[in-house]
């Protein structure tokens, strides 16, 4: 029997997220982001690959930090990750 992996942990663990234990979430939270640290190079098609290379410079990023900010996106988008809104009518300090 083999062992689930990450994504399916993962996937898992958002469908039932009150049940989950703290404990148990940060063992899969961990192993996620120790195998999105170590995996230094996504492989894709050639068409894919032109169109990251593209839109990397369209963007003035580095195609690591243009497939990172693509996945980003796509997690809030399809409720992954929690949307953060900037509050228009907000105050801002100017510092940056």
């Amino acid at each position: 029997m083999s062992s689930p992996d990450t994504a399916t942990l993962l996937e898992d663990a958002a469908d039932r997220i009150a049940d989950i234990s703290r404990a148990d979430l940060q063992i899969v939270l961990r192993r996620a982001a120790l195998r999105l640290r170590n995996a230094g190079a996504i492989s894709v098609d050639d068409d894919v690959e032109e169109a990251l290379r593209d839109l990397a410079g369209e963007f003035g990023m580095t195609r690591s930090d243009t497939v990172r900010f693509i996945v980003r996106e796509w997690m809030e988008k399809n409720t992954y990750l929690p949307v953060h809104h900037l509050d228009e009518d907000g105050d801002v300090d100017g510092n940056g």
